[in-house]
């Protein structure tokens, strides 16, 4: 696992240009604003989250297929404690790890504090494959450290988590994607995974509307919690995309790092 970071950063680029480029041959909705400063500040975020894991990986050197390989040395977690095949445990644990992302989303939801730096990915008023970088560091250190927790716990093999991010990574540049597919084929792959119509309305302005479809891969999930909703109410052509800020302020750098801080 010495190349897990290549490997990453290669999938993600692949990925993120093919959806980019999608969704531009093919896009979904209108764009409320000008992609440029859109862009410029999801993918400064997107930058900044790099080095906030850079240097919790100085303080935390073991990051989440860091932690994977200590606790297959060290014989910690569930599965370094069943001699099952790998086949069936990375599947078990890439489920495991999908659910608990799954929680965790919908615990940013109800939690004040948390939401208060969630908040941020939802402020955008577009929706496209940027969306899906736009979190903010502070949030995306305490999910780092709550997977690494997690990781622990369960001793996957380091393949798993690898594969795992990979997973996480391209499925939410895929359902955040303002992409266009046929009605029919988003109606198959959503009973299974999560389709950039399904997470639209996760993005919702209405809060009853964004306080569903918390899921990144998987649908089921959402499925079997029943926090489901298959349609925005005033359709996805005229619903509203992002919080009360309805302005050009969403799309600026400064502002968005420092929305958690202000009422």
């Amino acid at each position: 696992m010495e190349h897990d970071l290549l490997w990453r950063l290669g999938v993600f680029a692949g990925l993120f240009a093919f959806f980019a480029t999608l969704e531009a041959l093919a896009p979904r909705r209108a764009r409320s604003q000008p992609r440029g400063a859109r862009w410029f500040t999801n993918l400064s975020i997107m930058i900044l989250d790099t080095l906030a894991l850079r240097a919790l990986a100085i303080a935390l050197p073991l990051l989440a297929v860091g932690a994977a390989l200590d606790a297959g040395r060290m014989g910690w977690g569930l599965f370094n404690a069943l001699d099952w095949p790998l086949w069936l445990e990375v599947m078990l644990a890439i489920l495991i790890l999908d659910l608990a992302i799954w929680a965790q989303h919908l615990v940013t939801h109800k939690v004040p504090i948390l939401w208060r730096f969630h908040r941020v990915h939802h402020a955008d008023r577009d929706f496209d494959v940027t969306t899906a970088l736009r979190f903010h560091p502070v949030e995306i250190l305490a999910s780092m450290m709550l997977k690494i927790g997690l990781v622990y716990l369960l001793g996957p093999a380091a393949l798993a988590v690898l594969l795992f991010e990979i997973i996480l990574n391209g499925t939410a540049m895929f359902n955040h994607s303002n992409l266009r597919l046929p009605l029919w084929l988003d109606r198959v792959v959503r009973l299974v995974f999560v389709t950039p119509d399904m997470y639209r309305v996760h993005h919702s302005i209405h809060r009853h509307e964004h306080d569903s479809n918390y899921g990144f891969a998987l649908s089921v999930w959402d499925r079997m919690f029943r926090t489901y909703r298959p349609m925005p109410e005033a359709g996805h052509d005229k619903m509203t995309v992002g919080l009360e800020w309805q302005d050009e302020r969403p799309s600026g750098l400064a502002w968005t790092l420092t929305l958690p801080f202000r009422k």
